[in-house]
């Protein structure tokens, strides 16, 4: 691979957490009954009670998809551990996105499985960067779970869930910022 596809790969890095965002955002959109204080976001992906599932699970499956690809062409060669842990972590996004809510359960089991699996990303990024970033995200994500849990402020749990994936999104957009930098 030469140095221009490492870079339009490494833009995949960047690009995919943002495919997340912009679809959280349409789908609140148009979703006038979401709200911050009441509903986890995955409330926007219920295929049966919610108008804009297509939006938000699309979102997530095709996030999932970019940083695979990310993962796959680029940053394994920057970081092993890590690309293999955010290739696991973007599948089972992909699953978040494939057994919505409708599936009860085993939406609770997927959706709790992705934030484990994100956090471990996070700290296998720590260990094999020394990235104190990436334990920063470890940790905010950690604790914005833990503060909602022990009733700290008063929100649904689509806050904590917010704040742990933007705090995971920006080690790996950082990441990919990096790997495009060094390609010039």
């Amino acid at each position: 691979m030469n140095s221009t596809e490492e870079k339009n790969y490494a833009l995949l890095g960047i690009i995919g957490p943002f495919v997340t965002y912009f679809s959280i955002l349409v789908s609140i959109l148009y979703a006038p009954w979401f709200s911050w204080q009441k509903n986890a976001l995955s409330d926007l992906g219920h295929s049966l009670n919610s108008g804009v599932a297509p939006i938000f699970n699309l979102g997530l499956f095709f996030t999932g998809f970019i940083v695979i690809i990310y993962a796959i062409t680029v940053l394994k060669k920057h970081a092993k551990y890590t690309s293999f842990c955010l290739i696991v972590s973007a599948i089972i996004l992909q699953l978040v996105a494939t057994f919505d809510e409708v599936y009860g359960v085993l939406h609770g089991l997927v959706a709790v499985l992705f934030f484990l699996s994100i956090w471990s990303t996070s700290i296998v990024n720590a260990i094999e960067k020394k990235s104190l970033l990436a334990l920063v995200a470890f940790l905010t994500g950690l604790f914005s779970f833990v503060l909602f849990e022990m009733n700290v402020y008063g929100a649904g749990i689509a806050v904590p869930e917010i704040i742990s994936f933007g705090a995971v999104a920006t080690v790996i957009q950082i990441s990919a910022i990096k790997i495009y930098r060094e390609k010039h």
